[in-house]
């Protein structure tokens, strides 16, 4: 059983940065994709992006493109989403996602969730 935990969300000023960790144990990690999701009071569940087992391959939303980046480190079982130039319609809880595959999608297992708030 994969278990994820999030981290690194909280309260940041438009225009500002911050970078979300998601831990991964109990599952083979570095052979998974990985997805980030976010989630607003009030509307659906978004991807915001994906990498693919081996980092080589990265995919975003077009509502974050050019300004959030996803990252992975297997030795560490972590991978990151670096945010910067926030907006306060990035406020939302932030989730990652395992995939059962080695590329994106097929997401099986889920954290907990982050906020992250964006507001001056």
């Amino acid at each position: 059983q994969v278990q994820l935990v999030e981290s690194g969300g909280g309260l940041v000023q438009p225009g500002g940065s911050l970078r979300l960790s998601c831990a991964a144990s109990g599952g083979s990690f570095s052979s998974s994709a990985m997805g980030w999701f976010r989630q607003a009071p009030g509307k659906e569940r978004e991807s915001v992006g994906s990498i693919n087992w081996s980092g080589s391959a990265t995919y975003y939303a077009d509502s974050v493109k050019g300004r959030f980046t996803i990252s992975r480190d297997n030795a560490k079982n972590t991978v990151y989403l670096q945010m910067s130039s926030l907006k306060p319609e990035d406020t939302a809880v932030y989730y990652c996602a395992a995939s059962v595959s080695r590329e994106p999608g097929r997401y099986a297992y889920w954290g907990q969730g982050t906020q992250v708030t964006v507001s001056s």
